[in-house]
């Protein structure tokens, strides 16, 4: 092979090369906001100690049978009721109604709640907290469960991207009062997506 055509070969090599990588760490925009957010020390939960080593969170690849369309029904006569946390703080929450949608063939059902402490702060007013728990945690996921965050929809359906679901704070520092997972949002089956359980140095 002539110098040239080696070169050309390596370059080849090496265009390859940087593209898989770059394909490999392609994060979704939900992915890169989080990165971002864990890495800037005035807003991450990362104790000192992990925010110096870290580099990125440990995500399920995005896979969109694991995005689905629920239905919501809404409760408007439930009654408030603290919900218990990780501390002795106690929030106040109601529940706004039930999302049941269909996963691999299979019919599921979970609480969506709204957090009646924060409802008149702005930016949460049409705020809808969706906290569940699946057979990853304590596994490949934290423990305690996983949320995910809505807005309140015009309608009566909701998206739910499960790869947007994320760890409570107390995953991270266990200085944080986190919201524990009420038992009847269990879901039977392992939710491989979203953010992975978080390796402490």
């Amino acid at each position: 092979m002539n110098r040239s055509l080696l070169i050309l070969f390596s370059l080849f090599l090496f265009f390859n090369c940087e593209n898989k990588k770059r394909y490999d760490k392609n994060f979704t925009p939900f992915q890169k906001e989080m990165n971002e957010f864990f890495k800037d020390a005035s807003i991450s939960p990362l104790k000192e100690k992990d925010l110096k080593k870290f580099k990125e969170l440990d995500f399920f690849d995005f896979d969109s049978s694991y995005v689905v369309k629920a239905k919501l029904i809404r409760t408007p006569d439930e009654k408030s009721f603290k919900m218990k946390t990780t501390t002795d703080r106690l929030p106040e929450y109601v529940k706004y109604g039930d999302v049941s949608f269909e996963l691999f063939g299979k019919s599921y059902s979970l609480n969506i709640y709204r957090n009646l402490d924060i409802v008149n702060k702005e930016g949460y007013e049409d705020y809808l907290f969706l906290p569940f728990l699946d057979d990853t945690n304590g596994v490949e996921s934290y423990g305690g469960g996983r949320y995910i965050d809505f807005d309140i929809p015009v309608d009566n359906y909701l998206i739910i991207d499960f790869n947007t679901a994320y760890n409570p704070y107390c995953a991270y520092n266990e200085k944080y009062s986190c919201p524990i997972v009420p038992r009847e949002n269990y879901l039977p089956i392992k939710i491989n997506a979203g953010v992975k359980a978080f390796a402490k140095n």
